[in-house]
């Protein structure tokens, strides 16, 4: 069978596995569908080190085998991709961190003991049965393959220092700048202001909830002065991912403020730490999502509070797979999320 690789700056290659057999404590999963993940783009801009096992991390699909040891899932269950539950041995655990879980951690590197040769984008993947939750019965393939960005969304969103009635700031309106949006308005935000450069996702942020879209510069400075009088916003949320967006989410948060950082930067940012220091910001930062989350996300997933449909804007074959990385990755896309469907 044929599957998806990063291989170097600008390169995927569809290079040929033999289709995998479950480990003991494993499944084998037919892939329905496997989203493109930022970081999926990021790797393919910069050609850095990429791990095979995450190239590809959005997943849904059916269990096709079990190994012996798995008592939990069967043959026929649809289940979407998580991280390994907490182990509860190594430090973090013991210190009562479960969120810090190293084993956690490295499922969600694909680099656990029983991380595959490659991701998703693929017609079948052997996994660790811990990786895997059972899908709520609810959600269609399409709205299951968007669960995992649904959830690092979330997981920010849940740990940022949002208040009722804060004045929000989002900082791009790529998929996780509008899943952000949308926990942030299931939350309680007073006013949200979606800065994004495209007009096509302006649209898009303002049909999600929005009640603010602007193009980033001075545009932007303006609106948020005049919304707050002066003060700045309550919270930014920075889901650009890019070195230049970190300041630029201080500068529009007001004193006493906070920032949280979602958008994964490559390379190192520049700073100005007196304005940090002057306005006491406070920054909380988000990698992945806790295994509670996924069941949480799901179930307001299927209640209606959260919408897939109007951010799935394509779904293509893995032949098609490398032509529209070369377009998400040129900067000038309108696609949102686009899905990958093994079986074209």
């Amino acid at each position: 069978m044929l599957a998806g690789l990063i291989t170097g700056k600008g390169l995927l290659d569809l290079r040929e596995f033999a289709h995998p057999t479950p480990a003991d404590e494993g499944v084998v999963v037919d892939i329905a569908y496997c989203g493109i993940c930022g970081t999926d783009v990021h790797a393919f801009i910069s050609g850095e080190p990429y791990h095979p096992a995450i190239c590809g991390h959005e997943w849904v699909g059916i269990i096709s085998a079990t190994g012996a040891q798995v008592r939990r899932l069967s043959e026929g269950d649809r289940v979407v991709v998580a991280v390994a539950p907490p182990c509860g041995r190594c430090p973090s655990c013991s210190k009562g961190q479960p969120r810090y879980c190293s084993s956690t951690f490295m499922s969600a590197l694909g680099r656990d003991a029983l991380a595959p040769p490659h991701g998703g984008f693929a017609s079948q993947l052997a996994v660790a049965a811990d990786r895997v939750v059972v899908c709520h019965p609810s959600l269609s393939d399409e709205e299951a393959a968007q669960v995992e960005p649904a959830t690092v969304a979330f997981h920010a969103v849940r740990q940022s220092r949002l208040e009722l009635g804060d004045i929000a700031v989002i900082q791009g309106a790529g998929p996780i700048g509008l899943a952000t949006l949308q926990w942030v308005r299931a939350a309680g935000a007073g006013a949200i202001i979606v800065v994004e450069p495209n007009a096509s996702r302006r649209q898009l942020a303002e049909k999600l909830g929005a009640h603010h879209t602007v193009e980033p510069g001075k545009s932007t400075e303006e609106l948020v002065r005049e919304l707050t009088k002066g003060l700045g916003a309550d919270i930014v949320y920075e889901c650009v991912g890019q070195a230049r967006t970190i300041q630029t989410a201080v500068d529009l948060t007001r004193r006493g403020g906070s920032m949280c950082l979602i958008g994964l930067a490559n390379g190192k940012a520049e700073i100005n730490p007196a304005t940090w220091l002057i306005k006491e910001i406070t920054v909380t930062a988000a990698l992945a999502y806790v295994r509670e989350e996924f069941d949480l996300v799901m179930s307001m997933m299927a209640d209606g509070r959260y919408q897939t449909a109007p951010m799935h804007s394509a779904t293509v074959g893995l032949h098609d797979l490398a032509t529209m990385m070369e377009e998400l990755a040129s900067g000038h896309s309108s696609q949102i999320k686009v899905l990958v469907d093994p079986r074209r």
